[in-house]
């Protein structure tokens, strides 16, 4: 629990964007597991370590495997290593478990160091045609001069989705159905939908729905969705009777499907390339007459629209793939929790300390993914897309990785 809250902190120190909070995410659990389950195999891992030593502390392997790959990932230092070092005895079991848990580290993230990330980040962004093209929106809804306008203008990622998966093999086999075309009965009434449900003074969202809205926001500078949902699974794992080694495998899972989601959506929303309701209701995009009724230059969304396509939400599959492998591993979707909102980026004064719960797990990533429709920034079938492609990638992991050995 100490080290998933410390790589949390990472992401939220560094303000790290949800992809490759993803991926730092699945390669730390990855690592941690690695090393436990060493010791004593009993699952199939994606590397190969050595026979361990007869004498060594599991508890010191796993925390000083998470520790590395933070600081190999987030350029971090050693402090709280060796605060958490301090606390146990020194011996040869205490020395084995700090060398095997770098070797375990070392191992995953030689792994994950030909995956394409690097070269992702120089992938340029190839803007579709036409005009449901995705147009870059600012913070401040336009307002070009803006401090921090060239953040919002430019498209976050382009080549994320061209990166290796940890467990799903082709980011292609997860592809959504095709969105609606501007000149179908379908899009008008998703158009709609946003516009009267979406707006920052919408008439027709309630008070629970926009407490939702900003409840599910996890906005930059916090957690991420992916790491409100790590939050959530930290809490449930500790209501479980698991070993280390099972723990372990159950964070390293969820973090396995949180990744592979953020590839599928990135390859998905660069590929589609389709623009946000912002863009659609604030300009004459559409240009067509039927869309005159919904056209509104003042319109405004109820929390900032992301700098990058709309199609699929990654909100929405970040939470199927996470509800569904939390619900995989406790052997139900019927589960009651609640939980507050990890980090309160936008949040109206008045809304902060609110404290929600659900009876199923299903239940709280539809309310998620319907969050981003309240506050306007996606359409309805990015949500629902994007809930169900998260949890066919979450059944696709659970059912083929890290299995058990024999």
């Amino acid at each position: 629990m100490r080290w998933s809250d410390h790589l949390v902190q990472a992401v939220r120190d560094t303000a790290t964007p949800p992809p490759p909070a993803t991926r730092a995410f699945a390669i730390g659990h990855l690592a941690g597991f690695v090393a436990v389950n060493g010791i004593s195999p009993r699952y199939q891992t994606p590397v190969k370590l050595p026979e361990a030593p007869a004498q060594i502390d599991p508890e010191v392997a796993y925390g000083t495997a998470l520790a590395t790959t933070i600081a190999a990932l987030f350029s971090t230092d050693d402090c709280a290593l060796k605060s958490f070092l301090a606390g146990f005895e020194n011996g040869e079991a205490k020395t084995n478990g700090v060398a095997w848990g770098v070797k375990a580290a070392e191992e995953v993230l030689a792994w994950r160091a030909g995956d394409g990330v690097a070269a992702s980040k120089t992938m340029p962004y190839d803007k579709l045609d036409g005009p449901m093209a995705w147009q870059p929106t600012g913070p401040f809804f336009g307002a070009e001069n803006g401090p921090t306008f060239k953040q919002f203008s430019s498209p976050l990622l382009p080549g994320w989705g061209k990166i290796q998966t940890f467990g799903v093999g082709s980011a292609r086999d997860f592809r959504p159905t095709p969105f609606p075309r501007q000149d179908s009965r379908e899009f008008l009434r998703q158009l709609e939908k946003v516009f009267h449900w979406g707006g920052a003074t919408s008439d027709y969202r309630t008070a629970d729905q926009t407490e939702i809205a900003f409840f599910w926001e996890d906005g930059p500078r916090g957690s991420t969705p992916p790491g409100h949902w790590q939050i959530i699974a930290l809490d449930l794992l500790q209501r479980q009777e698991l070993d280390l080694v099972d723990q372990a495998r159950f964070m390293a899972l969820i973090s396995m499907a949180q990744a592979d989601s953020a590839i599928v959506t990135w390859d998905c929303k660069y590929d589609m390339d389709v623009l946000r309701p912002e863009t659609a209701i604030r300009t004459k995009v559409l240009s067509q007459e039927k869309f005159a009724q919904f056209h509104d230059p003042e319109w405004k969304t109820l929390i900032p629209t992301p700098p990058f396509p709309a199609y699929t939400s990654g909100h929405s599959t970040f939470s199927g793939a996470s509800s569904r492998m939390l619900a995989h591993l406790l052997g139900t979707d019927n589960v009651s929790f609640a939980g507050t909102a990890p980090d309160l980026v936008n949040w109206p004064l008045q809304l902060k300390g609110v404290r929600r719960s659900w009876t199923r797990l299903s239940q709280a990533a539809d309310e998620a993914g319907a969050s981003r429709e309240y506050g306007g920034i996606h359409w309805e079938s990015d949500n629902t897309e994007g809930l169900r492609i998260g949890r066919l990638i979450a059944d696709t992991i659970f059912d083929t990785a890290l299995p058990r050995l024999g």
